[in-house]
This record gives C-alpha cells, sequence and structure tokens, in this order.
C-alpha cells in the first residue's frame, strides 16, 4: 500500500513539473530569439558607441577649457617672475592660469566628422536590423523543422498501431490455418521495422529542439518544447508578382541594402574629410595666466618695498592673452594626399559591395522564386501519390485478409504508403518555409496563420 501511495505521488509530481514545460508559439519564439541574441547584444553595442563618436564630433565643434597650475623651488640664481629681479637666494613660485582654444577653421572637417558619426550611428542601426531579419528567417525554418520531424513522427506511430492490429489479426488467421505461420513473422518484422522508424523519429524531433532552443539561446532542452500547431499551405498570392517585381520592391525596404548604401554615403564623407587636410587650420585661443612667488617686491604708498600676499599676488601679478594662430600645410610627406586616395579606394570598394549585395538579393529572389514553383508542384505530386498509395495499400490490405496476398508483398505496400506520406509532410513544410521566404523578401512578417 505504502509502495503505491508513493509510486502515486511521484506520478502525481512529475505530471506538475510537465504541466509547467512552457509551449513556444512561432511568434513567441521569433521575438525572444531577436531580444536575446547575443550578436544582436553585441551590434546593439556598437550603436551605443556611434552615440558616442556623434558626442566626440560635436565636441569638436565647442572650444575647450583648461586650467594649469604649478609650484617649484628655485636655488640658486633666478629671475624674480614679478619684478625680473636677479636674484641668488632660494624662490619659490606657483604659477598657474586657464586656457581655451576653438577652431575656427580647419576644411571643415569637424564639421564632417559630426555629419560622419550621424550616418554612422544610422549604418549600425540597419546593421542590427538586417540581423534581427536573418534571426527571424533561422527561427522560422528551425520552427518549421520541427513541426515537421513531429508530425512525421505522428504518422509513424499511426501506422505501428495499424501495424500492430495487423499482426493481432495475422495471428488469429496463422492460429486458424488460414494463412501460414511465414506471413506472421513478416508482419512482426514490418512492425519492428516500424518501431525503429519511431526511435528515429523521436531523435529528429529532439535534436530539432535542442538546435532550435540553441538557436534562442535556452539551455533547459529538457524543459523545452512547441506548441502543438498543424499549419496547413496558406493561401498567398506572391506568384502574381514577378521576381522582379518582387526584387524592385525588396531594393525600397530591405536592410542589407540601406546599409550598403549608408556605408557608401560614410565612404564619401571620408573623402571630404581627407581633403579638409589640404586647407590651413585657423584656431583661436583665449589665455589668463597668474603667479606667486616669495620674492616678488612691489613699493607701497611711501615707496617702501614690501612682497604682497598670496592672495594679492594672484591678481597683482596676473594677465590675458588672446588672438589666433593661423597653420598652412606646405609639405607633410604626401600623408594628405594618400589619405585622399585611400578615402577613394574605400569609396570604391563600398560602391563594388552595393552592387555585390544587390546582385546577392537578386540571385537569391530568383532562387526562391523558382524554390515556391518547384515545391508547390512537388507538395502536388507528393499529394497524389500519397493518396494512390494509400488505395493500393487498402487494395493489398483487402488481398491480404482473404489470404490473396502474401505478408512479404503486403508490407512493401505499407512502407511505400509509410514514405509517401512523409514525403508529403517534408515537402509541405519546404513548401511553406519557401512561400515564407519570398512574401519575406517582398516585405510581408513570417506568419503562419
Amino acid at each position: 500500500m505504502k509502495l503505491k501511495v508513493i509510486v502515486l505521488v511521484f506520478s502525481c509530481a512529475v505530471f506538475s513539473v510537465n504541466a509547467q514545460v512552457k509551449k513556444w508559439t512561432l511568434e513567441e519564439c521569433v521575438l525572444f530569439a531577436v531580444d536575446n541574441n547575443l550578436s544582436i547584444e553585441q551590434f546593439e553595442l556598437d550603436l551605443e558607441t556611434a552615440e558616442i563618436d556623434k558626442l566626440d564630433a560635436l565636441g569638436g565643434l565647442l572650444p575647450d577649457l583648461n586650467a594649469n597650475t604649478s609650484a617649484s623651488n628655485a636655488v640658486g640664481f633666478s629671475i624674480v617672475p614679478g619684478s625680473n629681479a636677479p636674484t641668488t637666494e632660494t624662490t619659490f613660485r606657483v604659477n598657474g592660469g586657464f586656457s581655451s582654444n576653438l577652431t575656427l577653421f580647419d576644411g571643415l572637417r569637424n564639421f564632417r566628422r559630426l555629419n560622419r558619426a550621424r550616418m554612422n550611428a544610422i549604418s549600425n542601426q540597419y546593421r542590427v536590423d538586417d540581423l534581427k531579419d536573418d534571426i527571424r528567417l533561422n527561427v522560422a525554418n528551425f520552427y518549421l523543422q520541427v513541426l515537421s520531424n513531429k508530425e512525421q513522427l505522428k504518422v509513424s506511430q499511426a501506422q505501428y498501431a495499424v501495424t500492430e492490429q495487423d499482426v493481432k489479426r495475422t495471428r488469429e488467421l496463422v492460429e486458424s490455418g488460414v494463412v501460414p505461420r511465414g506471413d506472421l513473422l513478416d508482419i512482426e518484422a514490418t512492425a519492428a521495422t516500424q518501431e525503429q522508424q519511431i526511435v528515429q523519429n523521436e531523435a529528429m524531433v529532439t535534436i530539432s529542439l535542442i538546435n532550435l532552443a540553441q538557436l534562442l539561446q535556452i539551455t533547459d532542452y529538457d524543459n523545452f518544447d512547441i506548441a502543438e500547431e498543424t499549419f496547413e499551405i496558406p493561401p498567398s498570392e506572391i506568384t502574381n508578382n514577378s521576381a522582379k517585381v518582387i526584387f524592385d520592391k525588396a531594393l525600397s525596404f530591405r536592410n542589407d541594402i540601406k546599409l550598403a548604401e549608408a556605408n557608401i554615403d560614410i565612404a564619401e564623407k571620408d573623402v571630404q574629410i581627407a581633403r579638409g587636410a589640404y586647407y590651413p587650420t585657423l584656431t583661436g585661443f583665449l589665455q589668463y595666466n597668474f603667479n606667486y612667488s616669495n620674492r616678488n617686491q612691489i613699493p607701497d604708498a611711501n615707496g617702501e618695498l614690501f612682497i604682497p600676499s598670496f592672495t594679492d599676488q594672484l591678481w597683482i601679478f596676473d594677465g590675458i592673452a588672446y588672438g589666433a594662430q593661423l597653420n598652412v600645410p606646405v609639405f607633410n610627406g604626401w600623408t594628405a594626399r594618400n589619405n585622399v586616395k585611400r578615402a577613394k579606394i574605400d569609396l570604391k570598394r563600398s560602391e563594388l559591395q552595393l552592387e555585390q549585395t544587390k546582385l546577392e538579393l537578386e540571385t537569391d529572389i530568383n532562387q526562391a522564386y523558382v524554390d515556391v514553383r518547384t515545391f508547390s508542384k512537388a507538395y502536388e505530386a507528393a499529394e497524389k501519390t500519397r493518396e494512390a498509395r494509400e488505395l493500393a495499400y487498402q487494395y493489398a490490405k483487402d488481398r491480404f485478409e482473404v489470404g490473396l496476398l502474401n505478408a512479404f508483398d503486403f508490407g512493401q505496400s505499407q512502407a511505400r504508403l509509410d514514405d509517401a506520406r512523409a514525403n508529403v509532410i517534408r515537402t509541405k513544410y519546404d513548401y511553406i518555409f519557401r512561400l515564407k521566404i519570398l512574401e519575406f523578401y517582398f516585405g510581408l512578417p513570417i506568419r503562419l496563420e
């Protein structure tokens, strides 16, 4: 009695744990993958860095402000800073001040660096969005693979249940002497083969679930599963558009195209920045300085010399300097010229990358377009084959039950039906995925309703 209670409690505990396993839908998987992918998080850090670069570029347009101070002892001959009088006594000095510099003109390089930083932030955003697009497609592909494997498992389990009934019926026929015992052995062999197929399909389901979980970066494989969903071929009019129409529309919104175009804009700005080194640089400056020395002497009202206090000397011996400095590049070892050449090469490389990206996109769209038509026909052919195999199987079963067909030929008919059903499932989900890829290139979100 105690053993039964323990088993019952354990069974309830297992059921309670299994009941808490979350069943993930496709939409939940896509959202979770986008929000938790490590590569996206790394790219988003690059995006944050780009925002900091914008602040750096903006700071280049503003004046700087610096403070400085120093204290020293001079032993031996020296000049008193306040009075410029020579002395050989030990002199204690304190110097300090504030300075500010502002670049008035540098060939517009600072202004263009700010524009470049803004472009780079936009480029990084396109980069993140393009990665998210790839992740959405990968998640949909892995999710559909799990569904396909699960459906194949259900088909093999259902067929095994039918075969068990055939084994039972054949055993009765053997015992009654209607069919030979060899037929029973053939049916039992078929059942064993189907049982082995069930084990293989269970392994495929487990592996595909692990692959999906790894894509979502979920490590609790034992408690990861997807919702029990069954998707039929969704209605779609995407093939009413030609591959050229789909490609032209994809050019207007695809993030990989926008990224390549943004990189061209950045490269053009780099050329302008490099050319700015040809121009003179004009810098304005403002300085305020003060000093103190224990040897500074000034006359009082009676003409007697005395050393002012520390605070008095700070304003007595202070001064302001301001002006502008012009630097004209004459020769710098061809550095400026070579930098311009490098920037032009990078611009050409970015232009070629845009053309390469367009070519790859056009190739992918044409391939997806052909795949949709191909898998559509493959699915229709698989359905027709399955229907024919089901009729042939039913006919073979009827003949087998009356002893007009041996067990081997009946098993072959059953195996052909199993293959036909599995092929329908494979081609069905292959077709759905290719259809969704083509719709995705057309700007439609990934949905399987």
